[in-house]
């Protein structure tokens, strides 16, 4: 395997494009983002504009940057920012890379420290602090992005993919990698098209709700002003499947809208379809806490990260609250600021009052 040196390892690119969105002053000099329309890169703060995602390439250096034909952004001068490397950063470097190069193993933690000579416990702290999840989870992604590169190969069968990158069966694959997988081998490997996406529009305590599904599970679920712009928004989130509204509320819609409206009652459901969501490890991390939460009760974002043993990671726990696709299900109205307020919902402030309200009855 050809070790690339110019640019941040791809595997898990997730943490360093959150801190883009947030202009995360702590991370200049850590590494610079290129965008390839306008061939310009800066630094992690730059006040201009945020790209769109697809556009984005990151880089380690300035000079790597402007040795892939990238310029200096003239706003935030990001060549004359300071390197601030991190002093644990290449040893984790390291053992990102011997891990992407085993994708196909399974690995001991002793295996892993043996062969790149960085200490478990160094590799542990390591890992949460720098990407943001443990080193058992940066395996999972990286054998998934191996499998993702074998799919993706031309004449390539799924189930050759499927074992060459490691997974003892299909089930397995899907039972470790369904919420980073997003889709069907078969649909990812034609880019997404193809995918049939089941959607039903009902009223509910909070507005109008769309409910959509895969012929895996709920893989969204929105409030919006109208149907209008109710189905724009999944088009916009799904632009290359097949959108098809249901005839009749059955299944996993039926469960699901039931279940949201049950939510505002004295007598609430609980949730027992399944869920074909696309995210991140760190985002699924941040996910699962938040349906630790009981009903009734609320968590500030910076007690979600201390909950996570990456106390540092609150903005980072912010972002994936605003990315959560499917609302109360993975219920991020139970996050609130430090001081109770309720600061920001993706749905608006009223749903989430709403929501809380009704809870702590």
């Amino acid at each position: 395997m050809v070790t690339r040196t110019n640019h941040i390892p791809s595997v898990f690119p997730g943490k360093q494009w959150q801190q883009v969105l947030e202009r995360d002053a702590s991370a200049d000099g850590q590494f610079f983002y290129a965008v390839k329309s306008t061939r310009i890169y800066c630094k992690p703060s730059c006040p201009s504009r945020r790209p769109t995602r697809k556009n984005v390439t990151f880089f380690p250096t300035t000079a790597a940057a402007e040795s892939a034909g990238y310029r200096a952004c003239r706003r935030c001068e990001p060549e004359r920012t300071t390197a601030r490397p991190d002093p644990q950063a290449g040893a984790i470097a390291a053992v990102t890379e011997y891990l992407k190069e085993n994708a196909d193993k399974r690995t001991r933690l002793a295996d892993v420290a043996k062969a790149t000579g960085v200490g478990r416990l160094t590799i542990l702290r390591g890992f949460k602090r720098v990407l943001g999840v443990s080193p058992g989870q940066f395996a999972k992604e990286a054998r998934l992005a191996k499998f993702k590169d074998k799919v993706r190969e031309p004449k390539t069968r799924i189930t050759d993919a499927i074992y060459e990158a490691g997974y003892g069966s299909s089930s397995r694959l899907y039972e470790k990698s369904s919420a980073s997988l997003g889709m069907t081998p078969r649909v990812m490997r034609e880019g997404g098209a193809g995918l049939l996406i089941r959607y039903a529009i009902a009223p509910t305590p909070l507005g109008r709700m769309v409910v959509a599904t895969t012929d895996i599970g709920i893989c969204s679920i929105a409030f919006g002003k109208g149907d209008a712009e109710l189905v724009a928004g999944l088009r916009k989130q799904f632009n290359r499947a097949q959108l098809l509204a249901a005839r009749g509320n059955t299944g996993w819609l039926a469960e699901a809208v039931a279940f949201v409206t049950s939510q505002m009652t004295e007598h609430p459901l609980a949730a027992t379809f399944p869920l074909d969501v696309r995210a991140t490890a760190f985002q699924q991390r941040v996910w699962k806490a938040l349906q630790q939460i009981p009903r009734g009760e609320t968590r500030s974002y910076s007690q979600v990260a201390q909950e996570l043993g990456s106390p540092k990671s609150v903005r980072a726990v912010a972002g994936a609250c605003a990315a959560n696709p499917v609302a109360v299900i993975v219920p991020c109205h139970r996050v609130v600021g430090k001081n109770g307020s309720l600061t920001g919902y993706r749905w608006g402030v009223e749903r989430k009052q709403k929501l809380l309200t009704a809870e702590k009855r």
